[in-house]
């Protein structure tokens, strides 16, 4: 088989997705197969995580049409300058007569045998939705050419040596300019939008009437919360004063466990004390006595 040799031909060329925050995106892309031959596509991508293609492989008939179908995952931001360089490979070579979608093996996409492989590389395209809004230019102002000075703030393209002056867009300000034209100062026109103005003014009636409306509900929670606040404060001075009178008693009553202490501690140096003396005087007295008692009878 021919290397230049067109199996299938694919539409569309570029896989078209339309772009919203957070919704997926899908597109159909359909194959026609232009022999009279069997043929198996396998469809591939550089992004695998970021898409979904159903099916990736298949068999497309002789002379038929087959399609897949490719899913966007949502994105979470917009891509920057909305693109996104991811690429698809559809591959296709043709199969033996009866092969089924079952039959497909990896082996059938391999080049070390020679076989004849057809790759086709699709690009991505991102497109805003159709209800999304257009941003159109207000006023159309055309530039006034500066030949003169280099230095101008106008923007010329030159073309074949003759220069050319092209068309800005420009939005209505609302103060005075001033452009060096030839080292001298020049004020350049005010450009008024009548239906701007219409626009502030019907605003501005539109909402006098909201400071009003608003004001009575922002005062009564200003003055719940100011209560609230005031109930707090007293709630912890009352709730300081407590545990105040809490650390005198406390102090107090460790003061007082101390002195019992010590008490303690005098009452049982006294009684070691006595201890160590000797015998209690009463004792001392009766054995007098006794002895006294006895020495009178022995005696007599």
């Amino acid at each position: 088989m021919g290397v230049d040799q067109v199996l299938v031909e694919i539409q569309p060329q570029e896989l078209k997705f339309t772009f919203e925050l957070k919704k997926q995106s899908s597109c159909s892309v359909q194959l026609v197969n232009k022999s009279t031959d069997y043929v198996a596509y396998k469809v591939k991508t550089t992004s695998p995580k970021r898409y979904c293609v159903r099916p990736n492989t298949g068999i497309i008939l002789p002379r038929s049409t087959c399609d897949f179908t490719v899913t966007m995952q949502a994105l979470k931001e917009a891509p920057p300058d909305m693109q996104l360089k991811d690429k698809f490979l559809v591959q296709s070579t043709v199969v033996p007569y009866g092969t089924t979608d079952e039959d497909i093996v990896p082996s059938f996409f391999s080049k070390e045998n020679g076989r004849y492989i057809q790759e086709n590389k699709l690009r991505v395209v991102l497109g805003s939705p159709p209800h999304s809004p257009v941003v159109e230019p207000i006023n159309l102002v055309r530039q006034e050419p500066a030949l003169e000075n280099p230095d101008s703030a106008e923007t010329c393209i030159f073309d074949n040596g003759a220069p050319q002056h092209e068309w800005a867009n420009e939005v209505p300000i609302l103060r005075k300019t001033s452009v060096l034209h030839n080292g001298a100062p020049k004020h350049e026109a005010i450009h008024e939008n009548p239906l701007l103005e219409k626009a502030c003014i019907s605003s501005n009636q539109a909402l006098k009437g909201v400071p009003e409306i608003i004001s009575s509900p922002v005062a009564k929670d200003i003055d719940d919360l100011k209560f609230k606040l005031i109930n707090l404060e007293v709630k912890l001075n009352e709730a300081e004063k407590t545990i105040m009178s809490l650390k005198k008693e406390n102090n107090a009553t460790l003061q007082e466990g101390e002195k019992l202490q010590q008490e303690i501690a005098l009452l049982r140096q006294k009684s070691c004390a006595r201890v160590q003396a000797g015998f209690p005087f009463l004792f001392v007295v009766f054995i007098a006595f006794v002895g006294m008692t006895l020495g009178y009878l022995l005696h007599s």
